[in-house]
């Protein structure tokens, strides 16, 4: 990755990226000018196609009013290593009336070009970006190639090992074999190359890296990117959802599942998209759930054979929790698995009350998948609603599991419940990590899960059976224990009230969905622990489209000191 000087070719490239919007009144041409050569030329050019530091960015200015064009101008965006610009306020509008000028003409042909490369090949094809060192070019098969400067030739470049999908690997570990970054050497780690991403309010992705092109999302778009210095290879783009609840609404998503030449990722709206991993382009894009009913989506899907699967957000808004699978090639769902059944199906018995109708158990983290078993293991989330659980007696089936689900059917092969009736928001996202060990002398397939509700649990995953379950963290009040038929052992008074009870874990959870890891080497697994309590109040009422269904409110304990731990 090239990121400090990237830094300020991040910089002016967001600069110049969004800096465009409606006409403005004419200025001065050679004030802006002047400011344009001095500021943002180095990195995008005389004519804003790309330079020396940064890509072309004639074809990519966003709309904006003159107003925020100015203040991002003036101000820079300093999270995304951007400085502002010196300019003086009466000579600003003439810096944004210049970069308008850059918007290029309709049909213009994208540069080509033909380079030889160090092993003998010819490569021709579409110039996607070019500075004096590298060269991003797209071949005439859509294919793209990363190269290197070398004398008069190029040489190609890749990833020396791939990060294919959301957890790493298949089976969730997280864990890598590469060794250049070791305890002598982290300290003097240091930022290489920045890419400011778009408007969504906070980032949760984890970036996914396939044959040296890595893929990162915000909310509704993706960016392929140079892993080896941060230049755009394409990107694409839809409008925010509006009168979206939730977490969709607030603009998270985690990122992309890749397969063959296709990149996958959900909207905020509950779709989810194919895309072509070289161009971009949109193959299909297929509704997974309504999101007038408070649907949304936001994780990253999980490439399976020839399928790709996904979940929901909404958990807080009353949905029905879903993990789906869709044909990759089409975009045509294949199966549907509901986390919480309908009235009279198996599992209903244990909602007790009108709860079942609004239930929630979204699936909203991505899963893991054990190949030589043919299972899909997903995590679902909490009941609705959260702290109120009188219209909902019983352990209210599937919230709060880890689901064991056949890949090509979908059908539920076994099912572990860490928080049955939860009414403290414990979902069970958090990584399902899949690891084989010597488990009392004798080899098993297991699960392990660091769960929000305060306990690490080792699960046999063929069978489902419980092996472990210990505390992770000190301030646990809910329960005294987890026992042999891997039900908690409820402490009383710990239920939300209407005056408001503490309990510990918080809301937050012990944990939560923040990435675990294994190493199979040294058989530690990692987690970070939260050390919190919450005061939760009880507060019965009635589902609305389009709002959280939390039934209760929550607040910090004044006397209560967090802390944040990482614990092995």
């Amino acid at each position: 990755m090239v990121l400090i000087s990237a830094a300020i070719r991040a910089a002016a490239a967001v600069a110049c990226l969004l800096l465009s919007a409606g006409a403005s009144v004419a200025q001065d041409g050679e004030t802006g000018r002047r400011w344009y050569l001095g500021a943002c030329s180095r990195c995008h050019g005389a004519d804003g196609n790309g330079g020396e530091r940064g890509p072309a960015i004639a074809a990519r200015l966003a709309a904006r009013d003159d107003g925020g064009l100015a203040a991002l101008v003036r101000d820079g965006l300093p999270a995304a290593g951007m400085p502002g610009v010196p300019v003086p306020d009466d000579e600003l509008p003439a810096l944004v009336s210049f970069l308008r000028t850059l918007r290029p003409s309709r049909g213009a042909l994208p540069a080509r070009a033909t380079v030889e490369t160090t092993d003998g090949r010819t490569l021709s094809g579409v110039v996607l970006n070019q500075a004096s060192a590298d060269l991003q070019l797209r071949a005439d098969d859509h294919r793209i190639h990363l190269l290197r400067k070398a004398g008069e030739r190029y040489r190609a470049v890749t990833s020396e090992a791939d990060w294919p999908t959301y957890h790493g690997q298949l089976g969730g570990n997280r864990w890598s074999a590469l060794d250049q970054i070791d305890r002598t050497n982290v300290a003097r780690l240091a930022p290489r190359w920045i890419y400011a991403l778009g408007e969504g309010s906070r980032l949760q992705v984890t970036p996914v890296v396939v044959e040296g092109i890595m893929y990162v999302t915000s909310v509704n778009e993706c960016h392929a990117l140079d892993a080896g210095n941060g230049r755009r290879l394409w990107e694409y783009r839809r409008a925010r959802s509006k009168g979206l609840a939730g977490d969709a609404g607030s603009g998270i998503n985690r990122g992309v599942a890749v397969a063959g030449d296709r990149v996958f990722l959900v909207t905020d709206d509950a779709h989810l998209l194919a895309l072509d991993r070289f161009t971009g382009a949109l193959l299909w894009d297929t509704e997974m759930a309504d999101w007038r009913l408070n649907y949304g989506a936001t994780s990253a899907p999980l490439a399976v054979g020839s399928l790709v699967v996904s979940g929901n957000s909404g958990g807080d808004e009353g949905i029905r929790g879903f993990v789906a699978a869709f044909d990759q090639a089409t975009g045509k769902e294949a199966w549907r698995f509901w986390t919480v059944p309908k009235r009279g199906e198996p599992g209903s018995e244990t909602w007790q009350g009108e709860g079942i109708d609004h239930p929630c158990a979204s699936a909203w983290l991505t899963g893991t998948y054990d190949a030589a078993l043919g299972m899909l293991f997903w995590p679902t989330g909490n009941p609705c609603p959260d702290y109120d659980g009188s219209e909902r007696l019983g352990d209210n089936l599937y919230s709060d599991s880890i689901l064991a689900l056949d890949a090509r059917t979908g059908r539920l092969q076994w099912h572990f419940q860490y928080t049955p009736h939860d009414v403290w928001d414990w979902d069970a996202q958090q990584p399902a990590v899949l690891a084989d060990i010597d488990w009392q002398g004798t080899p098993r397939r297991v699960l392990l899960h660091a769960n929000r509700n305060g306990f690490f649990y080792v699960l046999d995953r063929t069978t489902g059976a419980l092996l472990l379950a210990r505390p992770f963290v000190k301030k646990l009040t809910w329960a005294r224990e987890i026992g042999p038929d891997g039900r908690p052992v409820l402490n009383p008074g710990q239920e939300p009230t209407a005056e408001g009870t503490t309990v510990c874990p918080a809301v937050e959870g012990a944990t939560n969905w923040f990435s675990t890891a294994y190493a199979p080497a040294t058989g530690l697994y990692y987690v970070q622990a939260l050390e919190k309590c919450t005061r939760y109040t009880r507060m019965p009422g009635e589902w609305q489209a389009g709002k959280s269904y939390f039934g209760g409110t929550t607040r910090d304990v004044a006397e209560d000191t967090p802390q944040k731990v990482l614990r092995a």
